[in-house]
C-alpha cells in the first residue's frame, strides 16, 4: 500500500510514502474534517491512498491570483 500525494490542481505528485502498515493517525489524516477527508483522500482499487494537496508553484500562483480560489482547476 503506497500513500500518494498529488496537487489537486495541476496533478503533480509531490511524494509517495510506501508502507505496509500506516494508519491515518501516523499520517495526520484523522484531523481531517469529514469534509476536508471526502475532499482530499480517494482510495484505488490496488489498495493506494490517493491525498490531493496542493505544490508550491500552485500556492504561489493562488497566492497571485486570488480569484482563483473560486475555481476548481485554473491550470489548463
Amino acid at each position: 500500500m503506497s500513500f500518494v500525494y498529488q496537487c489537486r490542481h495541476c496533478g503533480q505528485t509531490l511524494g509517495k510514502i510506501e508502507q505496509q502498515v500506516a494508519d491515518a493517525a501516523m499520517l495526520g489524516l484523522d484531523k481531517l474534517s469529514i469534509e476536508d477527508k471526502k475532499e482530499m483522500i480517494q482510495y484505488q482499487e490496488n489498495g493506494d491512498v490517493q491525498i490531493k494537496t496542493i505544490c508550491e508553484s500552485c500556492e504561489e500562483s493562488l497566492g497571485t491570483n486570488p480569484h482563483y480560489h473560486e475555481l476548481d482547476f485554473f491550470i489548463q
